[in-house]
């Protein structure tokens, strides 16, 4: 039964999570999708719209010098947070549009006719399909590093990847799917030495591991605030800033543009030379918030108290009649989700009972089609844990699993 507590007892701090459903308190187990929002971070938000609304970087009236303070205020915080600098923090809608950014400048200008760029199979499609889209473009090939059956990545593979000299190496910290904390900074170190350029997908872990991104020495890093107790409609994308320096605009318009003449443009300073357009004023800050509500609880906190979630829930749902587990099953390997499925029980089926239940848990494809292809699955269960979640929403669980079994009579 329940024996890990949530630091700091922060649960109250989420309203949705006082939500019922058929009589009985809802148990989010989705946060791998999208995390709950807690009230500091509302409150920021809500306080830019009833306080500070005005323009950025425009106005020189006291409302618009207090709203621009507040938005670089967050990004300097977020760029402290994870060892960068303001100039390397670059504002998007997501992670996403993160590496659609990178792919779309910086792979244009250096991804050709033969060139190779390598993924893994554990990426998620907003790290597979940007690629896709540059390599038919460009007339480049791509290649994947394989998944061994435990979850971990071939490195033999990538060393035999990585000797054909490869421009871009692209990587996930964490796999959605599968749990697994990729060794990112062994594989900038390998991928830098073959002369590629590493570009990671952080979503999964800049909410649930440290992350300091001087020591894994990425090129890119992106991650996205929806994931991270932050608002949806926001991402950061991190970069070398000799590299973001060469890189052309990914959008031209107003606030990225130091002069513009009838035929041509010359563009400002990093990072606004990539935030075209009136910004995500509020969700910036929003983000910021989040991020100062992260520091007060402690990330290593956070991952201690989120493995030992998992530490209990692994060998408990091991024991469930029929259902198979994917990805390391070492806590201390994985992220803080679980993916699995149910003999005889599509996904689908197992999450709407489950839903019936107040349990919420993401079923599908997870945005990984090859990975999903690797498992020989169409879709699975995944339940993904938070700082909020205790031993009990995993009580729940396993009381919901056993629903499903009545109802579908496995």
């Amino acid at each position: 039964m329940s024996t890990v507590e949530t630091p700091l007892h922060v649960a109250a701090e989420f309203p949705v999570l006082r939500r019922e459903f058929g009589g009985r308190p809802v148990v989010y187990l989705d946060s791998a999708a999208t995390s709950q929002t807690p009230q500091p971070v509302i409150d920021a938000m809500t306080g830019y719209y009833t306080e500070s609304r005005a323009s950025i970087h425009r106005g020189v009236y006291p409302l618009a010098v207090e709203a621009t303070d507040l938005y670089e205020g967050a990004r300097q915080r977020i760029a402290r947070w994870l060892q960068s600098t303001p100039e390397e923090t670059i504002f998007t809608a997501n992670a996403t549009a993160s590496i659609n950014l990178v792919a779309a400048t910086w792979g244009r200008e250096n991804v050709g006719a033969g060139d190779l760029v390598v993924l893994t199979e554990t990426e998620h499609h907003s790290n597979i399909v940007p690629w896709q889209l540059l390599c038919a473009q460009r007339g480049a090939e791509l290649a994947y590093v394989p998944m061994l059956d435990d979850g971990q990545l071939d490195l033999d593979a990538l060393d035999a990847l990585l000797a054909r000299g490869p421009k871009v190496v692209a990587a996930v910290h964490i796999s959605n799917v599968v749990g697994t904390i990729n060794p990112i900074e062994e594989i900038a170190r390998r991928a830098h030495a073959a002369g590629a350029v590493v570009v990671v997908d952080g979503s999964q872990a800049v909410p649930q591991i440290p992350v300091d991104l001087r020591a894994l020495d990425a090129d890119f890093y992106a991650w996205t605030g929806h994931k991270a107790y932050g608002p949806t409609g926001i991402g950061v994308l991190h970069g070398r800033r000799e590299l973001l320096e060469t890189m052309p605009p990914f959008m031209g318009g107003g606030h990225m543009i130091r002069q513009v003449g009838d035929t041509e443009s010359t563009w400002t300073d990093l990072p606004w030379k990539f935030e075209a357009g009136t910004s995500q004023i509020a969700e910036a800050i929003g983000l910021g918030a989040a991020v100062d509500w992260i520091e007060q609880i402690g990330i290593e906190r956070i991952r201690a108290h989120e493995a030992a979630l998992l530490a209990d829930a692994l060998p408990r749902l091991a024991e469930v009649p029929g259902l198979r587990l994917h990805g390391p099953l070492d806590a201390a390997e994985r992220g803080a989700l679980i993916s699995f499925v149910i003999d005889g029980a599509h996904p689908h089926d197992v999450g709407e009972i489950l839903g019936r239940e107040g349990v919420c848990i993401r079923t599908g494809h997870h945005c990984t089609q090859p990975l999903m292809r690797r498992l020989g699955a169409v879709a699975t269960n995944r339940a993904s844990y938070a700082v909020h979640s205790t031993t009990a929403d995993t009580d729940r669980l396993l009381e919901a699993l056993g629903t499903v079994a009545r109802v579908l009579q496995l």
